[in-house]
């Protein structure tokens, strides 16, 4: 590669045309791309040339699971495959001894090397659920650091100056506030900016709390005499409750190792103004094809049919083709025709002189908060005993047993003592 930048290609030529087909695809779901204009010249040269584009996605093995959240970039990257694009899945099994500060108000301890490894293995095990294999390329980045010497690092140090990393929002906000700052994590971004020079990546996928980091590897591959990779940046997704993101500790999540049956079930909860995001950041259906739904629901049609085909398309691709529709039926006869599981659990909560159903639910496990409880009341999503409830402040009486059900997949009988 030479550091001209890509060839210009006639805006009336085959590549050129199907360059602007591509980039309509990609930028489904983005938050960022920087710069359309750059993706679609470097797409068009390399169709011109014969060539795939170089997509590169760095993850740091800091977790042994992968949960859908993580997932929103790997599907990005097998849109790319899908369109005959070359995926580079980087473990960042180097970067992942320093610890990635973004978007945290302390240093993030360092993972020792017995820790790296074992996540890493659990990593490359689970992307290929989401990646073709054939068209991707798993690289370590300890591959070139392994080896620095100290000297090469201060070099690579010596490229930016601590005015400009103090622009990043954490970094800057944990100065104001006088927490501490451990120079090691300056040299993250620094770190992580070599390796799209390393692997001459033409582009690079992050979430939105990757800017500052993407945009370094524009700078340092330009310094290093090649061109500039466009920087495509994806929001961070939303859980089970439709407004935080997605995250095991909050308990709004969907794993890529849960079951068919309860990944299927959890998909279904989702709130329908939500599944709309699952589609764009998660699906790998063309863009016609989502708008086929969309039309669908606006000529009247039920959410919860174009549900289905997300929770189908989600369920086959961690678990294959062959428990897709067994988790479907599953879910019909569990939930729409009424079946309940043979094992729902079965909860005692101290009513008192009688206890408010907004505060049962809290109680009983089934909502996080009063105010979930409430919202869910008033989204018609919470049923005591089959009947619709309409009121979180409605007074469950002490010395009965109620079945209470919110959403599609939470349930319990609750006796009130």
């Amino acid at each position: 590669m030479s550091g001209s930048g890509p060839t210009k290609v006639a805006d009336d030529s085959a590549f050129a045309v199907e360059a602007r087909r591509q980039l309509a695809e990609l930028r489904r779901g983005a938050d960022e791309v920087l710069l359309e204009s750059e993706l679609e010249g470097r797409i068009a040269q390399c169709l011109s040339e014969g060539r795939p584009l170089r997509v590169k996605a760095g993850f740091d093995p800091t977790a042994p699971d992968l949960h859908l959240g993580h997932t929103v970039l790997l599907a990005k990257m097998r849109q790319f495959q899908e369109l005959g694009h070359t995926a580079i899945f980087l473990i960042g099994d180097f970067t992942g001894r320093i610890g990635d500060p973004s978007g945290r108000n302390a240093t993030r301890p360092p993972l020792d090397d017995e820790q790296v490894k074992a996540n890493a293995d659990t990593y490359r095990e689970q992307v290929f659920k989401v990646l073709d294999p054939e068209l991707t390329e798993v690289r370590f980045n300890s591959e070139w650091f392994g080896d620095m010497s100290a000297v090469d690092l201060i070099r690579l140090a010596s490229r930016q100056t601590l005015a400009r990393m103090l622009e990043r929002d954490d970094f800057s906000r944990r100065y104001r506030e006088q927490r501490p700052i451990a120079l090691h994590e300056f040299l993250y971004p620094m770190v992580q900016a070599y390796d799209s020079v390393a692997l001459e990546a033409d582009v690079e996928l992050g979430g939105t709390d990757q800017k500052f980091n993407l945009l370094m590897g524009r700078e340092l591959q330009k310094a290093n005499g090649q061109p500039s990779q466009v920087v495509l940046t994806m929001p961070l997704l939303e859980g089970l409750d439709g407004v935080q993101k997605m995250s095991k500790s909050l308990g709004n999540y969907i794993g890529v190792e849960d079951e068919p049956n309860d990944m299927f079930g959890k998909l279904m909860s989702i709130p329908d103004a939500l599944m709309w995001r699952y589609f764009d950041l998660l699906s790998l259906r063309p863009v016609a094809s989502i708008e086929r739904f969309r039309q669908q629901i606006a000529d009247g049609g039920n959410p919860r049919d174009v549900k289905y085909e997300l929770a189908l398309e989600m369920v086959a691709r961690f678990h294959g083709e062959s428990a897709a529709e067994p988790a479907k039926q599953a879910f019909v006869a569990r939930f729409r025709d009424g079946a309940l599981p043979d094992d729902l659990p079965e909860v005692s909560v101290d009513a008192g002189e009688g206890r408010p159903l907004a505060n049962v639910l809290v109680d009983a496990g089934l909502t996080g908060s009063t105010s979930e409880s409430h919202r869910m009341v008033k989204q018609g999503a919470v049923r005591i005993d089959g009947e619709r409830a309409s009121d979180g402040r409605r007074v469950l009486e002490p010395g009965s047993v109620v079945l209470l059900q919110v959403g599609k997949r939470r349930a319990a009988r609750v006796r009130l003592s």
